[in-house]
């Protein structure tokens, strides 16, 4: 379970396909905190830490999560948003966040206005799922909240703290992002379609 608050960034050193797995070798400033099967976020993505050497650390996604994520399309040299599991004796200062992305979203617009930056996102509303204004989205792994709301598109700002220290910064129109929607959004829905 993750809060969506940001700890660090991860750079992708290596990668090594393993007949439908892939393995990622990242570095970051958390490798030294980190221990063999500890849950981490990665652009909001739980994998667990298989291998740690040095300051590197390895983790692996199966194909499922590859298709339903950017991580097939990751580089070396990429930076990923990091965030190790809740304790429970922590504030939830995000939202409650699984780790498990539901679908790619594309950005559609990136506009800098009145100190923060505003992203625009959409994404394929054939699978259900959907944002209200005001409520929660998970995208890459960082908490935010969601400011226009619309049948298969929503748009988020980024304040400048997030901005910096995420991989927000590095996102431009045409890319795609990690999208887990608010799991209690995700109830209602099915609940919806089950019995009305």
């Amino acid at each position: 379970m993750f809060t969506g608050i940001i700890e660090a960034y991860g750079k992708v050193i290596y990668l090594e396909k393993d007949q439908e797995n892939l393995h990622l070798s990242l570095e970051s400033s958390l490798t030294q905190e980190l221990k063999i099967d500890q849950s981490v976020a990665h652009n909001g993505i739980c994998l667990t830490v298989i291998e740690i050497k040095g300051n590197q650390y390895t983790v692996t996604a199966i194909q499922e999560t590859l298709e339903k994520s950017n991580l097939g399309r990751i580089k070396i040299g990429d930076f990923i948003n990091l965030e190790r599991a809740i304790m429970i004796n922590s504030r939830l200062d995000g939202h409650i966040v699984q780790g498990h992305v539901d679908q790619i979203g594309f950005c559609t617009g990136v506009n800098f206005r009145e100190g923060s930056w505003f992203f625009d996102f959409e994404y394929d509303q054939n699978q259900k799922n959907i944002t209200v204004e005001k409520g929660s989205i998970c995208v890459n792994g960082v908490s935010l909240t969601v400011v226009d709301s619309g049948l298969n598109h929503f748009s988020v700002a980024i304040i400048p703290y997030t901005y910096e220290h995420t991989n927000f910064r590095l996102i431009q129109k045409g890319e795609t992002v990690n999208l887990e929607f608010d799991i209690i959004g995700k109830y209602i829905s099915k609940l919806h379609d089950l019995y009305i």
